[in-house]
């Protein structure tokens, strides 16, 4: 039996068959006019920390690379935006990764990011030249082990490839020099994008029973053979 589910594509559009775990906080947008839709999109709490991530990771290295400020003043704004985001993101996903069985993902998150944060810091207030030089080869390294991670604790390739992406950004780095922090923004904003609009692959979900009702569990199954059916 394969590691992966290979019967699911990669990546592929979003679907309403979203179990109960799922539509917990869930953002829904829509324009309609006269009952006609003309726009709909919809974001899980999953979905939503992609954005939040997204968001902050390109304010931080967009303002590295264009902004005229110090230093220290980024460090310490970078620092706060980044424990915002991991506070953020915590609170988002606790239930999820609870009934999902994935409490060990999330903190390993939450130590890739505060701990990226800690030698960002000592780098910049201490001065050492070589953290200053790989910040963004760090913050890469960093982003390519928590989606590993993620990808084991999911069984999806998606994150597989996120992972090597990231990987690959080192790779391309050298070759725009003066311009890394931008392209490293970019590389990570993107990337968080994509899984916030898209569906991803990862293994059935878990029953978790100390969590789930038994009408919640029926309700989960029905929703796993509804996408089933929708992507054969």
């Amino acid at each position: 039996m394969s590691f992966f589910n290979l019967s699911e594509p990669i990546f592929r559009n979003k679907q309403d068959a979203l179990d109960f775990q799922d539509r917990q906080g869930l953002l829904q947008f829509k324009i309609t006019i006269k009952d006609k839709t003309l726009f709909s999109v919809f974001y899980t709490r999953i979905d939503q920390v992609f954005v939040i991530w997204s968001l902050i990771s390109a304010v931080i290295f967009f303002t590295a690379q264009f902004a005229p400020i110090d230093w220290i003043t980024q460090a310490i704004f970078w620092s706060i935006l980044t424990v915002i985001g991991t506070v953020g993101m915590s609170l988002l996903t606790y239930f999820w990764v609870r009934v999902e069985r994935l409490r060990w993902v999330l903190y390993t998150w939450v130590i890739l990011m505060l701990g990226g944060v800690i030698v960002t810091d000592l780098g910049i207030f201490w001065g050492l030249g070589k953290v200053l030089m790989h910040l963004c080869d760090m913050w890469l390294i960093l982003s390519a082990v928590g989606y590993m991670a993620t990808a084991i604790g999911l069984r999806s390739r998606a994150f597989v490839v996120s992972g090597l992406f990231h990987l690959l950004g080192i790779v391309i780095l050298p070759y725009f020099m003066g311009w890394q922090f931008v392209i490293t923004g970019l590389i990570m904003t993107l990337n968080l994008l994509v899984f916030a609009e898209t569906q991803w692959d990862m293994r059935p979900p878990t029953d978790n029973y100390d969590l789930l009702t038994e009408e919640q569990k029926i309700f989960n199954q029905e929703q796993f053979l509804l996408r089933q059916i929708n992507y054969q």
